[in-house]
């Protein structure tokens, strides 16, 4: 689904596993995203800081839960997120070591075409498989979970308002709490409330191009209250709550349509 009525080089088309962010990067501090990053830059390079070791580049890659900064000698970045869960154990380990050799080149070349793809296409309904296609030149391979599993994940992502905790999900699952934690985690590789803590965080970005009320956006996406949803953006994205908003006034958002695992755990 399009967000009409922008016209603009900066988008962000979001999926349920993976997204495609071309726009401003902001002065963020350390960030601790739940996705696995790939920035690219449009002119110049980035500079990336892990554990206080520097890597600039025109291709950085971070894993999943992996403290960093980012910076940029050009203000808008594009940057490519994927979602662990969404692939078997070591894939994303695999793709960010051949994305950091000899054909990071290549790889910088590929991943600035589609965004200028997506700059004409301008589309939302895309499957995973035609993402990494367009992103990376081949379709990563996929995580297959336990339906009970899949059916906690799809009930994480509606974001009605009313908190999913894992007593919910382990009685609609017909396991004992921590049976089903147990499993969760074996199934997916995050904790059950690390993994919620990041969906939630993740939600804010279908939002992030409009003129809303924050404290009210907190509460519907599930945050007990203003404070709990500073810190948490603070911790994921190195940004606060309104710089997100501000920077990205110009933004236009594609929304996929598409539903695939998620849709028939529901």
């Amino acid at each position: 689904m399009e967000d009409k009525g922008r016209e603009s080089d900066h988008l962000m088309l979001i999926t349920p596993e993976r997204v495609f962010y071309a726009g401003l990067l902001g002065r963020p501090r350390k960030r601790t995203p739940g996705s696995c990053h790939v920035y690219v830059a449009v002119k110049g390079s980035l500079h990336l800081t892990t554990d206080d070791v520097q890597t600039s580049d025109e291709l950085v890659v971070t894993l999943p839960n992996q403290r960093h900064t980012i910076a940029s000698d050009y203000r808008t970045v594009v940057s490519v997120t994927l979602e662990p869960e969404s692939m078997p154990d070591g894939v994303i380990e695999a793709l960010a070591e051949r994305l950091r050799g000899p054909d990071k080149a290549a790889y910088a070349r590929k991943i600035l075409a589609a965004y200028t793809l997506l700059r004409h296409r301008r589309y939302g309904d895309i499957a995973t498989a035609e993402f990494d296609e367009m992103c990376f030149g081949e379709a990563l391979p996929r995580r297959v979970l336990d339906p009970r599993v899949m059916r906690a994940v799809a009930r994480i992502g509606r974001f009605s308002g009313e908190p999913v905790t894992a007593d919910t999900c382990a009685a609609e699952a017909g396991l004992s709490a921590s049976r089903f934690l147990h499993l969760f985690k074996e199934e997916t590789g995050i904790s059950f409330r690390s993994f919620r803590a990041w969906k939630r965080a993740r939600h804010l970005l279908h939002f992030a191009n409009q003129d809303l009320n924050l404290a009210h956006l907190a509460q519907d996406i599930g945050y007990p209250d203003s404070t709990h949803f500073s810190h948490s953006i603070r911790r994921f994205y190195g940004l606060k709550p309104r710089a997100i908003f501000v920077g990205s006034r110009d933004l236009a958002i594609y929304r996929s349509t598409e539903t695939v695992r998620l849709a028939e755990a529901s």
